[in-house]
């Protein structure tokens, strides 16, 4: 199967696709004798998962770091590889946060544009 179709396939664009592939995220995809890549099934169950460990909230570098121990196919490496989904729901938990706080400042803001909004503004003025 072509990029094209593996695109259109898996809702991932060429370009990351591509980029997946250069990076190490997904396995090196076989090529026809004319260096076309030629995705197998396996292929496009790495570009899925990757995609699913993405969309859930995963760095690029943490889904590498996840992916080598993974890789390996050793049982051992399970704690480590929690760990690191640990890591990531932690720091998805600060951001969560930072972003709750900027909502609350601006809904107060808004709330209080009278007051707060235009004698900051006001201030701006030259």
């Amino acid at each position: 199967m072509n990029i094209k179709k593996v695109s259109e396939l898996t809702g991932v664009s060429s370009d990351t696709i591509r980029y997946y592939e250069r990076i190490g995220l997904i396995p090196p995809v076989t090529r026809n004798m004319h260096g076309v890549r030629n995705f197998q099934d396996i292929d496009i169950r790495w570009i899925e998962f990757s995609r699913h460990m993405r969309n859930a909230g995963l760095s690029v570098e943490a889904l590498i770091e996840y992916i080598q121990p993974f890789q390996t196919g050793d049982d051992k490496t399970i704690p480590a590889r929690i760990e690191i989904l640990q890591d990531q729901v932690n720091l998805l938990k600060e951001r969560m946060q930072e972003m709750q706080e900027a909502h609350d400042k601006l809904v107060f803001k808004i709330n209080n544009y009278e007051t707060h909004m235009i004698p900051a503004e006001k201030k701006l003025e030259r």
